[in-house]
């Protein structure tokens, strides 16, 4: 295992005694430098990024140590989102939590697989009592890996306070070398009611920018507007020694020398973090792959990142008055861009105007519906959306079903159900509600049957249909053959697939009894460890069960030799 990377965790050191945030107090006496692939508060799919990602060379298997005295206090295994991870409560209060993981310490694995053996199952969350689990600043507590949903080996850290809210870790005095000033790829402003215009145009306008007089500085021709507007930033930071597109610190905005708005990641709430879509323009971001940051507050808007906000940061402009609005974009280690923005107040006709597709279906996001077209009924909870919109249901010559499309963020699940009475009963356990994904394949959606009834709970607006498998998930053995001996392996390596509904579950056992199968989602990859359990026999018998969504099963048995 590599030791020397992760070193730097000895040295961080919370303040034990006090609830407060010390300085300086992350470093190394080695000088080996912290390389970060992304930053607290970035700005990820549906959610802020809640801690920040070590880079580890492109290698798995570097120790990782506990910054604090504690205890582990809970240990999630998944498949995806943080595959293997680690949470430690220290004796302040605050919890420290290591995710990503290759696999935990020994004596902490051995718990884990304990746990994992007496309840049969590789997916598994266990609440370790604040006794059972001790640990020393300093102790090794586990090895950086890649699993979960993780794009590349790093180790993903996080620090919550006492109510569990993440906060920045780099408050703590980690330094991550960093003199690039944040990168702007676009200014947005937006004209926020029907009567509002900008530049002769109540759509979204993208301003132009050319390179003010100061180092660091952007401006714009002089914009001419009226009524209530806001302005948006599409930017990103990055590090000396990385070349990933990292999220902001900050952002303020000033209103001829007067800050009308402003937000922050030190710190915010896991509650809160899929108001992340009212923070962006989201249907921009769906359209472009554009994260633009508004500067303004929408009213279903609930996050605490904001300060010092004046009118939710909208600026209303009058006739024949003018407004220099000043943007700040600033990274941790305070390196700035600015863009100046004139603005004259001039009301001038509306030559381009917004365009809304009017439908019978208008949602007003305080009330629930019940939406009904064909076979299919969409039931809409309050407060689902953000905002108000015409909401748009009907079917296609094909059977699917356009739920409205996925420009449009939900914050809460909305219920999708499909009467399915004129399929027999074979018929509809073979069937299941998919979506239309990115690729415009068929995508397996949570599937409950009652019945005549077939539901699935979603956040997700867009293209849904009936989908039938048949077809059983297929089994190939990656390092081992039948009737051969495999005594050099450490572990038994077996590839898993399906080619519609995706595999809901896998059972192994060896000489009938059942053994650990770790399931690297990414890979499609199971892999049996030798060592969890020892066997007397030379010849194994091996049984492993696949079952994919909609039941259909393949059960793969070979015989192979070993001893131990």
């Amino acid at each position: 295992m590599y030791r020397l990377f992760f070193i730097f965790l000895l040295f961080f050191s919370i303040a034990f005694s006090q609830q407060k945030i010390p300085q300086n107090d992350f470093r190394s006496p080695l000088d080996i430098p912290i390389i970060l692939s992304g930053t607290f508060g970035e700005l990820r799919s549906n959610h802020f990024h809640s801690g920040i990602d070590i880079k580890t060379k492109q290698k798995e298997g570097f120790e990782v140590f506990a910054i604090g005295d504690g205890h582990v206090s809970r240990i999630k295994i998944q498949h995806w989102g943080f595959g293997k991870a680690l949470y430690v409560t220290h004796t302040n209060g605050y919890t420290s939590v290591y995710a990503h993981l290759k696999k935990l310490a020994p004596k902490l694995e051995a718990y884990l697989k304990k746990q994992q053996y007496n309840k049969e199952r590789y997916e598994i969350q266990l609440y370790p009592k604040a006794d059972e689990l001790v640990l020393k600043k300093g102790e090794v507590i586990a090895y950086s890996g890649n699993s979960g949903s993780s794009g590349g080996p790093h180790l993903h850290f996080e620090i919550r306070d006492a109510a569990s809210k993440p906060m920045n870790p780099m408050l703590f005095g980690i330094d991550v070398k960093d003199s690039h000033n944040p990168t702007v790829n676009g200014l947005f402003a937006y004209a926020l009611s029907d009567s509002a215009q900008i530049n002769s145009s109540n759509k979204i306008v993208q301003l132009q920018l050319k390179k003010g007089k100061e180092k660091n500085s952007f401006t714009t021709a002089k914009v001419y507007a009226s009524g209530e507007i806001g302005l948006g930033v599409n930017s990103y930071d990055r590090q000396d020694l990385a070349f990933n597109k990292n999220g902001i610190y900050q952002l303020e905005s000033y209103v001829n020398g007067v800050k009308n708005f402003s937000y922050d990641f030190k710190k915010f709430s896991f509650g809160e973090s899929r108001y992340i879509n009212t923070l962006i323009d989201y249907s921009r971001f769906k359209k472009k792959k554009q994260r633009v940051q508004r500067c303004f507050v929408t009213p279903a808007n609930k996050l605490s990142i904001y300060k010092d906000v004046v009118n939710d940061g909208k600026i209303q402009i009058e006739e024949g008055k003018e407004y220099t609005v000043v943007l700040k974009i600033k990274d941790f280690k305070n390196n700035t861009t600015t863009i100046t923005v004139p603005i004259v107040g001039k009301k001038q006709a509306i030559t381009q105007k917004k365009k809304e597709i009017v439908t019978k279906n208008l949602i007003t996001r305080t009330k629930e519906y019940t939406l009904k077209e064909g076979d299919v009924s969409v039931y809409i909870p309050k407060q689902t959306f953000y905002e108000d919109f015409y909401f748009d249901l009907k079917k296609d010559k094909n059977g699917r079903y356009t739920i409205h499309n996925d420009k449009v963020p939900a914050h809460k699940n909305f219920v999708i159900t499909f009467d399915v009475s004129k399929y027999t009963a074979a018929e509809r356990k073979k069937l299941f509600i998919a979506s239309l994904n990115r690729k415009k394949k068929p995508s397996y959606s949570s599937t409950k049957k009652n019945g005549t009834k077939f539901t699935t709970s979603t956040k997700n607006l867009g293209t849904y249909f009936l989908a039938k498998d048949t077809i059983p998930p297929k089994v190939k053995p990656i390092n081992f053959a039948k009737d051969k001996w495999i005594s050099s392996k450490k572990y038994l390596k077996i590839k898993v697939t399906d080619n519609l509904s995706g595999v809901r579950s896998y059972r192994g056992t060896i000489n009938g009894k059942w053994i650990l199968f770790e399931y690297d989602a990414k890979k499609a990859m199971l892999s049996y460890d030798f060592s969890d359990v020892t066997f007397t026999e030379a010849k194994h018998n091996l049984k492993l069960i696949v079952t994919d969504n909609v039941g259909n099963n393949t059960t793969f048995t070979s015989t192979f030799f070993r001893k131990n």
